[in-house]
């Protein structure tokens, strides 16, 4: 979401660096740019006027300009107001005191609030709890059965019938909850096209009976400074705690992100980067700072890698590849863990300067597409072949090919990347003895 604007800051910044000395009016106008790329990627104007001016205050000092690297300084100052900016240090959902904690989500009709109570329900699973959903909404068609369906994929129980009221609902799923054992309790309520009495009288009270805990306004990241709006009304309204962005993955230009935390004075708490359950992300606000500014988010890539890569198997891995055994099975098996992490130029967006190397990557899409064209084709080979590819011969390629619905051209380029793959770890083994330990949590040691 935010390449545009990265991009654009990162050119600010590469010229400002090449000044061999910077005065106020060199960084006055490097600012004057930074206005520029805020406005154009749809940041509210005020947001911006009140954030050029401090970052100005900061960066016109004299620690700056006379100190050795004055351009680095400049960006340091405005890495910190933009992490100021979106939140500081971020906002976590506490437990109560007493169980079930007890989260509604508000917001607009196709907002994203039901896939959200679910991905939440599944957030709250990974991290050891044991949530309940509430279908609350009864007047959207099909929303009681889609939250039916959506936790019957997250293996979370759903209270809620279209017979009853939504306070009723609500109610009934706290009581549930506290004689289960059961929390969080995640209320999915309903919404509409536009913000309008009868759905605020409805939410207040929902609020009133149920006493939530938390209440998170859902709002869709593409409508831009819409999004800005609707979150300020729903808090004058209804009042909120916090804000789940939904749809950060898409192309919007990244200006509700930047605006609403300053706007409502509520923090962000989660962003969905994605339709399946899974793609729900607490929000770190010097995380994306960070990537903003083409520092990448490492920290990010490793907590995704965590959870997408099972420890024996890449314990069992690293023994295959010392061994020299790895087989075009194991090649499948990353390939596939590779696409679990999620699309490359997320993955590549978290590197350090990683937006600079997309370019020279050649098309990302023809890339991912790639990974899926190699696992159909490993699949369309006989076990002898995917533990020997030296037998796969001609007439086994136009096999393979016509079996896995690709060209000979695509065999003989997996079998290429699986021997420069071999190739490239005979040369690591090769060098071990000379490389110092490599450790990540939860990785195995690289050489033993």
């Amino acid at each position: 979401m935010f390449d545009s604007l990265s991009t654009r800051l990162q050119g600010v910044f590469d010229r400002l660096g090449s000044r061999g000395r910077l005065t106020e009016d060199n960084i006055q106008e490097a600012l004057r740019e930074v206005r520029v790329a805020l406005l154009e990627a749809d940041v509210n104007f005020k947001v911006v006027r009140g954030f050029i001016d401090r970052v100005k205050d900061r960066a016109v000092g004299q620690d700056v300009l006379r100190s050795l690297t004055p351009a680095q300084q400049v960006v340091k100052v405005v890495h910190a107001e933009l992490i100021e900016l979106l939140g500081g240090s971020g906002h976590r959902l506490a437990a109560a005191p007493h169980p079930p904690t007890v989260v509604m989500l508000i917001g607009l009709q196709g907002s994203g609030k039901t896939t959200s109570a679910a991905k939440l329900a599944r957030w709250f699973a990974r991290q050891g709890q044991h949530p309940i959903l509430a279908a609350a909404d009864v007047y959207r068609p099909a929303a009681i059965e889609q939250l039916r369906t959506l936790g019957k994929q997250v293996d979370v129980p759903v209270v809620g019938d279209a017979s009853q009221r939504p306070v009723d609902i609500c109610r009934q799923a706290r009581e549930e909850a506290a004689a289960r054992g059961l929390t969080p309790l995640i209320l999915d309520t309903a919404g509409r096209l536009h913000i309008d009495e009868a759905m605020l009288d409805e939410l207040r009270a929902i609020r009133a009976e149920v006493k939530p805990h938390h209440v998170l306004l859902v709002v869709d990241a593409m409508t831009g400074q819409d999004a800005v709006t609707v979150a300020e009304k729903f808090n004058a309204a209804v009042g909120i705690d916090a804000i789940v962005l939904t749809k950060m993955d898409g192309d919007a230009r990244g200006g509700a992100a930047l605006s609403v935390r300053q706007v409502t004075g509520r923090p962000i708490a989660f962003v969905g980067v994605g339709e399946k359950t899974d793609a729900l992300e607490p929000f770190h606000p010097e995380r994306v700072a960070s990537r903003i500014l083409g520092m990448g988010d490492v920290l990010s890539l490793v907590e995704k890698a965590q959870a997408t890569v099972d420890q024996k198997q890449a314990e069992e891995m690293v023994r295959k590849l010392r061994e020299d055994s790895f087989t075009l099975e194991d090649f499948r098996q990353q390939l596939r863990q590779v696409q679990q992490m999620g699309p490359l130029d997320q993955i590549l967006g978290m590197l350090p300067f990683g937006n600079k190397l997309k370019p020279g990557m050649g098309d990302l899409d023809a890339e991912q597409s790639d990974l899926g064209r190699f696992d159909a084709i490993i699949s369309s080979m006989t076990p002898q072949e995917r533990n020997h590819p030296e037998v796969v011969n001609g007439s086994r390629r136009q096999r393979i090919a016509r079996g896995s619905g690709t060209t000979v051209q695509d065999v003989n380029r997996l079998l290429k990347q699986y021997a420069q793959l071999r190739r490239m770890m005979k040369q690591l083994k090769g060098m071990e003895g000379r490389l110092p330990r490599l450790k990540l949590p939860g990785f195995p040691n690289l050489r033993g």
